[in-house]
């Protein structure tokens, strides 16, 4: 669990600060740890007052932490003034955690100035100690000395403009962009965001992530939020762009049912823990809250959901069978010691697998769905063993942990703290469903070709015809179809996306051995 650290203001109304940091770190699977910068008197209506303490209280209550707690990760947003910044510049220089976001808090959504004027030199001389920063469309503009942008093109432009300038990367939010259509500055409708860098930090100059915009008045604490969930999935998955992929899906739900909350007769708060309440009440067997503010609809038909990946999965699945590691295992052409590198990292992996379904065990609502996900993990634990004993024995290597296999094990990490059963158990899916998918149509072509015992891999060709891991393929389809059922639209989205992404995992690591072996 990353333990995070936030550096920011109170808020009193509990939307935004670091009230909203500490709550976004909890819903996205860390833990909070909280340096106060500033105190505020405020509501959902706006600010009335800002009182900073002096920074040497900052400064004692950030030594205080470090010198005892492990820091994963630190958000830093409210400032306040340039004594404050000084302090947290030089903490930072001392302690330096290994992941930094830094959210420019000087104009809060309600238009309130958050930073007085004469520390924005003090903030400049911050941002490249950052390893994010997270800026509002105004913030980008003053910390730029420009006008705001008006479309999402000049947004962009701006990013790559601050990015070059400080030397890190910039997330740029579509949040407070007019809706327009394509063509008019802005890829459509929606509300993308982009992570921008110029020194190719990111492996691209700019990754766009495209998302729903939300028609709510409720989006207090939103940039807060969205910068210490960063902070806390970048820990856990040490990746700019799966970060935001993952934390993307969970914010926009949290603005969907934003007004389930009731909070405040002005800017409401965003629901962080949307998630989470959709677990709890599928536990109960109910459909979630039907009074005021549900946004839960009526779920889609038994199967429909379920056929809605394996229709998403077809081009991972067609891109499986044309790699050369497949058409190789296939005909028997494999180079040895590339399969052998398959091996050792399916070995690793099932290593990992099991203990993500050990969770889904543990979160699972009903016994049925317990003690599948636990005898599928105690058989991944079962199937690695064999795995040393009749395989990896005759090819010793050390065993290494591939970037591939890493990649895949920690996504499907992420999901299992993600708080939400529906999430995990859709992410973990395609290990079942593609991988037998693909082993059924290899055991096919060997069979058609008469099942040569010449052939190098015919014993490793023949376990393909388990039907026991079809019969568990098939419960664990109808599992993850039953969670969809209970879930928001919201969970359902999630866990769409997190099938889509073990799906192009699964793609990735038949095909590492020919990039890494």
């Amino acid at each position: 669990m990353p333990r995070v650290l936030a550096i920011a203001g109170s808020d009193p109304s509990g939307g935004a600060g670091i009230q909203a940091d500490l709550k976004s770190i909890a819903a996205n699977g860390g833990y909070g740890m909280a340096a106060i910068t500033a105190l505020t008197a405020q509501n959902t209506q706006g600010v009335r007052a800002v009182h900073v303490p002096p920074a040497a209280f900052l400064t004692a209550q950030l030594d205080a932490i470090s010198d005892d707690i492990g820091i994963d990760a630190a958000k830093i947003g409210m400032l306040g003034d340039a004594t404050v910044i000084d302090a947290v510049r030089g903490w930072l220089e001392k302690v330096r955690p290994a992941v930094v976001v830094l959210d420019p808090v000087m104009v809060a959504t309600s238009g309130d100035r958050l930073l007085q004027e004469s520390a924005e030199a003090a903030l400049q001389a911050l941002l490249p100690l950052a390893d994010l920063i997270t800026p509002n469309l105004a913030e980008l503009a003053i910390l730029l000395k420009e006008p705001a942008a008006e479309d999402w093109a000049e947004a962009l432009a701006q990013g790559k403009r601050l990015a070059a300038q400080t030397g890190t990367t910039v997330l740029v939010k579509g949040g407070h962009l007019q809706s327009g259509p394509s063509g008019a500055g802005q890829p459509d409708a929606g509300c993308p965001d982009a992570l921008v860098n110029t020194a190719g930090l990111l492996g691209q100059e700019t990754v766009v992530v495209p998302g729903e915009r939300i028609a709510t008045r409720n989006s207090h604490g939103t940039g807060c939020s969205l910068s210490s969930a960063m902070a806390t999935v970048q820990a856990r998955v040490g990746d700019w762009e799966a970060a935001l992929r993952e934390v993307k899906p969970w914010l926009l739900g949290a603005l969907r049912e934003a007004s389930a909350l009731d909070v405040g007769t002005g800017n409401g708060p965003v629901h962080h823990f949307h998630h989470v309440q959709d677990v709890t009440s599928s536990r109960r067997g109910q459909q979630g809250p039907a009074g005021r503010g549900s946004q839960r609809g009526h779920g889609p038909a038994e199967g429909e959901f379920a056929a809605a990946l394996r229709a998403g999965a077809a081009g991972d699945l067609d891109a499986i069978y044309g790699l050369e590691f497949i058409r190789g295992l296939a005909d028997g052409t494999l180079p040895e010691h590339e399969f052998a590198y398959y091996l050792r990292q399916d070995a690793i992996y099932l290593n990992g697998y099991s203990r993500v379904l050990a969770r889904a065990a543990a979160m699972a609502p009903t016994e049925a769905e317990q003690l599948f996900w636990a005898r599928s993990a105690q058989t991944c634990l079962e199937v690695e063993s064999e795995l040393h004993r009749s395989w990896l024995r005759t090819r010793p290597a050390a065993p290494i942990l591939g970037p591939v296999t890493k990649s895949y094990v920690d996504h499907l990490l992420a999901a299992s703290v993600s708080g939400s059963y529906g999430v995990l158990v859709a992410a973990a899916l395609p290990c079942f469903w593609l991988y037998a998918e693909v082993g059924s149509t290899l055991h096919r072509a060997f069979l058609a070709d008469g099942a040569p015992e010449a052939h190098p891999y015919a014993d490793w060709l023949r376990t393909y015809a388990d039907e026991d891991f079809a019969a568990a393929t098939r419960q664990a389809i109808a599992h993850t179809d039953a969670a969809a059922r209970r879930a928001s639209d919201s969970e359902r989205e999630a866990m769409a996306l997190a099938f889509r992404q073990s799906s192009r995992y699964e793609v990735d690591f038949f095909d590492a051995p020919r990039l890494h072996a």
